[in-house]
């Protein structure tokens, strides 16, 4: 009866040890969030998102408030032959989407055009 006793308790701390390395595991991934959000403070992130198959999206956040970011997507799309929107976001404000994998050319044209410098870009995916 030790014997048993030993092998159920062991059991017990093994599966419960597993059981919570698994939950951890099952955290959501936000691809918005930002990996430490102070000193991140007008930062500019240009992500990659997968849809289905080979078509994907790139999102722009954080663009400062005193530009018009409708005004934006409407040169982007122009200058980079695809479509997208600007839809928005309670925790992050406005969010530029465009179709397809734009993200070195818009982090060039926002360079550019001066809204924001090489330093405040930051480039995220694959």
């Amino acid at each position: 009866s030790t014997w048993g006793h030993f092998i159920t308790s062991h059991t017990f701390d093994n599966f419960k040890t597993l059981f919570m390395s698994g939950i951890q595991n099952l955290t959501t991934y936000d691809p918005f969030a930002d990996e430490g959000e102070l000193g991140n403070i007008g930062v500019i992130h240009i992500r990659i998102q997968q849809r289905n198959g080979r078509k994907t999206l790139t999102t722009v956040q954080g663009i400062a408030e005193k530009y018009d970011k409708k005004k934006i997507l409407r040169y982007c799309k122009k200058e980079f032959a695809c479509n997208g929107t600007v839809i928005n976001k309670d925790e992050y404000g406005e969010v530029i989407q465009v179709q397809g994998d734009q993200r070195d050319n818009i982090a060039d044209w926002l360079k550019r055009n001066e809204i924001a410098t090489d330093d405040k870009i930051k480039v995220h995916g694959f």
